[in-house]
Order: C-alpha cells, then sequence, then structure tokens
C-alpha cells in the first residue's frame, strides 16, 4: 500500500528536522541527565560552541576533520552522538564507527545511541535491521552503527566508514596502529567525518601529537577546545565566611570567573588533591589540560594569558625574530616585536635553507625592521649567510646570534649592588630577558594564540652546579614528547640585544620628524 501524501506544512517540518541537527534534537532525541533522569536533548553551551565549528568546516571544506579537547562531562560524546544518529537516519549509505578507549565507555556510548533510537518519534525513527550488543542497523538506509574498543589493534580496520567517532583518545593504547589502520577506512570525500575527542592524557601521545599540529594549523584538522568554566554545574553556592586567596583571585580575573565557580573548584581540587591534576581534568585553557605533574614551566601561563589579554601601544625599534627549522618536523619561525608588544608571529613547516632566506629577505623589505636576529644553529647559519651576501640592507640588519654561545651578561648585579651567577648561554639569558619583559609592571602584549602559549610554557628549567640557569634542551622536550618550542624561541630572539632604532639603515627611506611611532629609542 502506497504512503499517504504528505501535506506542504508536513514536508516542511521534516525538512527542518533533516536540516537543522540543534532542533531535530530538541524535540526527537532523549538524553539521560546526569541525576539519572530521561530529558529531551537541549544543546548546552559547550555543545553549540562545537557545533558552530563543525558546521563552519563542514561548510568551508564539505567534511569535518576536527579534535576536540575538554574536560570531564562537558556532554562533547553526546553531541556527537546525536549528530550521527541524526546523520545515519536521514542519509543513505552511511556507516558509522564508535571507538572508545576500554569497553565499558564502547557499552555506555552505545546505550546512548540505542536510547536515541527507541525513543525518537515513530514518525522520524527508521526501521531496525541488526540490533545486538555491537551493532545496530538501518536496512531502508543501508546505514548503520558498529562499535568498538581501542584495547584491540585490529579494530574496525577492515570496514568502510563514513563517520568516525574515536572518544577519549588520549587513553587510546594502540593510538598510532589505530592512525594506521581505521582512521585510513575513512574515505577522503565530502560528507565523510572523523572527530576525535579526549580530555588531556599529559604530552607526547597521539593526541597530544594531533593537538599540537591542528594549533600549527598542519593538515586537515581544526582543534576546538571547550573549558570547564562554560558548564552551567560546575558551581557552589559561596559560603558567608569564603575568602578567595591571591591565586584564586587572579585565576578569576584571567578567565572570567565568578565566585561560585572559584568556589566549586576550591572543592574539586580538594577532591582530587592536585591542582595539576585539576588543570588536565578540567582545563580553563588548552595549554592548561597537557600538564602533566612534575612539569615546572619556565614562563607560566598565568603571565602568557594576561599577556594574551593585554592591549599595549607600539614604541620604538621594531624587531626581528627569526628561528630557523632545525630538524624535519621543526617550523621556521619569525616573530615581529615593538617594545611592549608582539605584533604577530608566523610559521612555516617543510622549509630549506633558500626558500627560508628568501622568506625572511621579503619580510624585511615589507617591515624594514631595526634588526632581525638569526638562530644560526643548525640550517640558521645558512640562511644568515645567504641573507648577508645580498648585502645591505640585508647585512647590516641581520644579526647572527648563536643559543649555545657564552651569555653576554655571565654576572647579574643586583639592585643592591651584589652579584649572583647569571643564564649558563645565550638561550637562556634571552629566555630571561622574555619572562622579564612579560612580569614587568607594564605588561606586555602577545597574540592570542594557543600555539604561542604551549611553545612559551612547554620547557622546564634547572641549574648548574654553579647556580647558572639552564633551559631545558630540546633533545630532552622531545624524549618526553614535546615539541620544539619554536614560536616563542623566535619570540626571544628579540630580546638578543638592545636595538637603536635607526632608520638611516634604509637610506631610501624618508622619516617624518613626529612620527612617534619609530623614534629613535634603544631597548629590548
Amino acid at each position: 500500500m502506497p504512503s499517504p501524501r504528505l501535506s506542504e506544512e508536513e514536508v516542511a517540518i521534516r525538512q527542518r528536522l533533516k536540516d537543522d541537527l540543534e532542533h531535530y534534537a530538541r524535540r526527537c532525541l532523549k538524553i539521560r541527565t546526569k541525576s539519572g533522569a530521561t530529558t529531551q536533548f537541549l544543546f548546552n553551551r559547550a555543545q553549540s560552541y562545537i557545533h558552530e565549528r563543525l558546521e563552519a568546516q563542514r561548510h568551508q571544506i564539505g567534511r569535518v576533520r576536527a579534535l576536540i579537547l575538554k574536560g570531564r562531562q562537558q556532554g562533547c560524546s553526546t553531541y556527537v552522538g546525536g549528530r550521527y544518529y541524526h546523520r545515519a537516519t536521514h542519509t543513505r549509505g552511511l556507516r558509522v564507527f564508535i571507538l572508545t578507549h576500554e569497553d565499558a565507555a564502547t557499552q555506555n556510548l552505545f546505550d546512548m545511541v540505542t536510547r536515541f533510537h527507541d525513543n525518537c518519534p515513530e514518525a522520524v525513527r527508521p526501521e531496525t535491521g541488526a540490533a545486538n550488543a555491537k551493532e545496530l542497523m538501518f536496512p531502508g538506509l543501508d546505514s548503520g552503527y558498529k562499535v568498538g574498543t581501542a584495547g584491540t589493534q585490529g579494530t574496525g580496520r577492515s570496514a568502510t566508514i563514513q563517520l568516525l567517532h574515536g572518544s577519549e583518545v588520549g587513553f587510546w593504547k594502540f593510538a598510532e596502529t589505530h592512525a594506521a589502520g581505521i582512521l585510513q577506512t575513512v574515505p577522503d570525500e565530502d560528507g565523510t567525518e572523523i572527530i576525535l575527542e579526549s580530555t588531556a592524557n599529559g604530552m607526547g601521545n597521539f593526541f597530544h601529537q594531533r593537538w599540537r599540529a591542528a594549533e600549527q594549523g598542519e593538515g586537515d584538522y581544526i582543534g576546538v577546545f571547550v573549558p570547564w568554566l562554560w558548564q552551567d554545574e560546575y558551581r557552589r553556592s559561596v559560603p558567608p565566611d569564603f575568602v578567595a586567596t591571591d591565586e584564586e583571585v587572579e585565576y578569576a580575573e584571567l578567565h572570567g570567573a565568578d565566585l561560585e565557580q572559584i568556589v566549586w573548584r576550591r572543592h574539586k581540587i580538594g577532591e582530587l588533591k592536585d591542582p595539576l591534576l585539576f588543570k588536565q581534568e578540567y582545563p580553563a585553557t588548552a595549554q592548561e589540560a597537557f600538564q602533566t605533574t612534575g612539569h615546572d614551566s619556565y614562563i607560566k601561563p598565568e603571565a602568557v594569558l594576561r599577556a594574551r589579554q593585554a592591549k599595549r601601544e607600539s614604541w620604538g625599534p621594531l624587531i626581528m625574530g627569526v628561528d630557523p627549522a632545525r630538524f624535519g618536523d621543526d617550523r621556521f619561525s619569525i616573530a615581529y616585536r615593538q617594545g611592549r608588544k608582539v605584533h604577530r608571529v608566523e610559521s612555516k613547516s617543510k622549509i630549506d635553507v633558500v626558500a627560508g632566506a628568501n622568506w625572511v629577505k621579503s619580510e624585511i623589505d615589507r617591515e624594514r625592521p631595526d634588526r632581525a636576529f638569526v638562530d644560526v644553529g643548525g640550517l640558521g647559519a645558512g640562511v644568515y649567510d645567504i641573507l648577508v651576501s645580498w648585502g645591505n640592507p640585508y647585512a647590516r640588519i641581520c644579526v647572527a646570534v648563536n643559543f649555545a654561545s657564552e651569555p653576554q651578561e655571565p654576572v647579574e648585579i643586583l639592585e643592591d649592588g651584589s652579584k649572583r651567577p647569571g643564564p649558563r648561554n645565550r638561550r637562556a639569558e634571552m629566555w630571561k630577558r622574555s619572562r622579564d619583559w612579560l612580569d614587568d609592571v607594564g605588561g606586555a602584549d602577545l597574540p592570542d594564540s594557543d600555539a604561542l602559549q604551549t611553545d612559551a610554557c612547554a620547557p622546564g628549567y634547572s641549574y648548574d652546579i654553579n647556580q647558572r640557569l639552564l633551559i631545558e634542551s630540546k633533545e630532552k622536550m622531545r624524549a618526553r614528547g614535546v615539541s620544539s618550542p619554536d614560536e616563542w624561541d623566535s619570540v626571544v630572539l628579540t630580546f638578543a640585544e638592545p636595538v637603536i632604532d635607526n632608520q638611516a639603515l634604509y637610506p631610501d627611506d624618508v622619516v617624518e620628524a613626529d612620527d612617534s611611532s619609530r623614534s629613535i629609542v634603544t631597548g629590548y
């Protein structure tokens, strides 16, 4: 018997349910709340933000490739589950695969999909075929679900998948194997989606490496971060005798937290018994999430975050810091600083000596800096030599800096006239100058970049037998799975030595007498 003809109104209703995921979720999907009740699926702030980012990417490139970094119980897995159930029940030929870090999580996510299906209104719920603990199929659409656990190396490897949900990827036992297997089963075609989501699990693992690549704009994946402060339920009533500590006051100012959120945070830190573990489980920034117990960064995240939020006027010499790539995976980074303001930091990957020298030359031609400090370690020596071979103004502008050379000030003179050992080498000296610049009462202004903050806060530090400062070497950072801090290295190069703003370096320029933004000033 033929199906009854739908009215225009019914067609419009169905079309909106198909086109508008948030509307569909509110009308057709049921979720279990943290209290155990079953209710309609209303997007929270985190879910709305994730939806906006994924839809923007889908409209831009035709498919979704995303990494989602979040805190605990923010609804990310629920959102992805609802998104994929919606697509699988409205599109022919879509196979969904869910891969989690452990069997219990696999069962929980599949139970959520089953709940969606069981409670979906009959008018829009597709016919069910095979249905068991690992599979839910919709034969009329040739679509359906399968699930697996990352504890088995070959899980999902032989399937053809259009929609892949990787849950808690930071905890996958065989992440690299799955990357070479199941991720390759998703064709690089329009309409396909790969969403990998996780709380952080330290540095150096597959998820952290992928996140760093996304931060740096490498590959197709976008990074989507969700801070804990967006959850309405993460707050507690303020006791009458509650007094925030100095650290809590600063945290509230940096992140826009209110007192109820600070009370909740203090209570949760008390439960976890480790402030660093709180940052990993409930991060306020992406950089915070990947901090590991025992890692004491030389530059503190709070100092960088303050500078990301600050607005300062630029003044004095324009200084370029040029950090050429040392190894194949490193970036070639250039920073541009004037006084208290870093205007921008740019990076390129897979760039050779000649291409790097040409890039620096074009930037000097365009920006006309007063100095360009070039790290001459690794490939940098070749870049510097090419620039100098082109004569002036490049030979005058470019200054070679060797990170491993002796510091300019091996002994520090304190305000009371006493002395103490200075940094061990030029690298430590410049890193110290950049930290002092960040901590100065006048403030600093940095680009609002997670990648730059991650680089700034990545290295640890120590002191040698003579109490001279050492910044953690790039080799030691790689050994614990942390990338080279190329972007911040380019910033610290702008502190190599004092610079005089001298436009005579460009004799063809006519400098106006009242050009206050480029006055003759000496400074770092």
